[in-house]
């Protein structure tokens, strides 16, 4: 029987003779057919990933040299643009869409040896913090199905949770990927904004999204961010920075100086148990020779609608495209003129979180309310980048809760749109700011649901994140 423990342990087992691309990828294949009520995946390339499979068995039998991802069994959420399959982003208005060209990441994965198994099922347009606003209806967590595995990336985090695939990428445009690791039980890491390339990636909003991975060890997800990061030239806003050789410097020592906000073990949101926990945490990590120091953090509050403010005047511009007429759902209803046909396809084809969003980055743009809101947030998102720099001139690594609660049961939260956004407070810090942040699965609550702690560090010193991450996780 095929079990999978890390990238490394996989590699060595293929050398050694022990078990083949194909096995794998037939257990995986096998794996996703019998979780089909989980809905996590959208498409599965069987034929193509079995292609791919013994082709590289057939290389490694010619001794061709193992590239970094041989074999790995990876899926993608359906956000990313793979070419020649179809990409609708849980989206009506795109269905049937097939891209035609890859995302930078999943050419570089694939130029590296790894198997592409399908595309997961996603929050619309990466819109959501549970999953259940797909167009293809809600993922269910595989630890328990009547909970939420969280949003976006919920197939993702549940693709992997429950074994379907080593690894899955995802996308972070406010927690997107570490809320379903913590919700799932898994590691989740979103890297610095620029340091994976987001050509590829249908866009929520440009100056947060960021694609990030899905894993169960820090040296898998170390090792696939070694791959996919880096310089490219179709995207103008990714780093040229050097890509240091993440998954050799994890025994390296990790950083000492620990810092929190004290704000987040004192929201009233946060849950008495995950609270106690994280308490209990800090203090083990004290006792083990590191510095843990609380710091004031009077912006928590600010985070929230900061971020839904900028985000959805964004996804206001990004998502006009999708008008009907250059691509994606076009109205089959009698129409009178353009504007009428503009409202019908779109109407149609986006649901209704997406709407939502839509009207109010409309509303935050438009010229009466443009200073009140937009030009405002952007102020506060300004004093959040001076905040960061000068934290992490003092700390090595910030710490919090990732969610303030466990996974909750799917359909609490869908007549409460405030309480939905509130998910993400602890989150959205990160990408307000462009820093890298990972959650890690290290409690469990009385209710028998997992929950992480999340980690931060400063722009492009991932190192010093994944560093401290291992550490927690040994």
């Amino acid at each position: 029987m095929f079990r999978f423990t890390t990238i490394k342990d996989y590699h060595t087992a293929l050398q050694a003779g022990e078990v083949s691309c194909i096995q794998a990828v037939d257990y995986y294949l096998d794996q996703i057919a019998r979780q089909s009520h989980l809905n996590s995946f959208l498409e599965v390339f069987a034929e193509e990933a079995k292609m791919q499979a013994r082709a590289l068995d057939n290389a490694r039998a010619s001794s061709i040299p193992m590239g970094k991802m041989h074999g790995v069994v990876v899926g993608i959420k359906d956000v990313l643009c793979y070419q020649g399959h179809k990409v609708t982003a849980a989206s009506k208005i795109l269905e049937n869409y097939t891209a035609i060209y890859s995302a930078t990441a999943i050419s570089k994965l694939i130029e590296a040896g790894a198997i592409i198994i399908g595309r997961q099922n996603c929050d619309e347009f990466a819109m959501g913090s549970s999953n259940e606003n797909s167009a293809y209806g809600p993922v269910k967590n595989g630890l328990d199905t009547t909970r939420v595995p969280g949003g976006s990336s919920g197939g993702s985090a549940v693709a992997v949770q429950s074994n379907m695939c080593m690894i899955s990428l995802g996308s972070d445009t406010g927690g997107s990927v570490r809320q379903p690791a913590d919700f799932c039980g898994v590691i989740g890491l979103k890297p610095s904004y620029g340091r994976i390339s987001r050509y590829g990636l249908i866009a929520y909003a440009s100056s947060f999204d960021q694609i990030g991975i899905f894993s169960k060890s820090i040296s898998d997800a170390s090792l696939t961010l070694e791959v996919i990061a880096g310089s490219d030239d179709f995207d103008s806003t990714v780093s040229e920075k050097p890509v240091p050789s993440y998954s050799t410097e994890l025994k390296n020592a990790s950083p000492k100086k620990v810092a929190y906000f004290k704000e987040t073990l004192s929201h009233p949101g946060l849950d008495i148990e995950i609270k106690k926990q994280t308490t209990q945490y800090l203090e083990q990590l004290k006792n083990k020779g590191y510095t843990v120091e609380g710091i004031d953090f009077p912006l928590l509050q600010f985070l929230v609608p900061t971020y839904y403010v900028l985000t959805t005047a964004e996804a206001s511009s990004n998502l006009s495209r999708f008008d009907g007429i250059k691509f994606g759902h076009r109205t089959s209803q009698p129409i009178s003129d353009l504007t009428e046909l503009y409202k019908l396809s779109r109407t149609e084809g986006f649901g209704a979180e997406v709407q939502r969003r839509i009207l109010l980055g409309t509303f935050v743009l438009s010229a009466g309310y443009f200073d009140a809101y937009f030009t405002k947030a952007q102020q506060v998102r300004q004093k959040l980048v001076d905040l960061t720099k000068d934290l992490f001139s003092n700390y090595d690594v910030l710490v919090s809760p990732t969610v303030p609660t466990t996974a909750f049961k799917l359909g609490e939260h869908n007549h409460t749109p405030t309480e939905m956004f509130l998910a993400d407070i602890f989150t959205v810090y990160a990408n307000l700011v462009g820093i890298p942040a990972v959650s890690l699965p290290l409690f469990k609550h009385t209710n028998g649901m997992p929950f992480g702690l999340q980690v931060m560090s400063d722009h492009f010193n991932e190192t010093a994140l994944l560093q401290f991450s291992e550490s927690l996780m040994n």
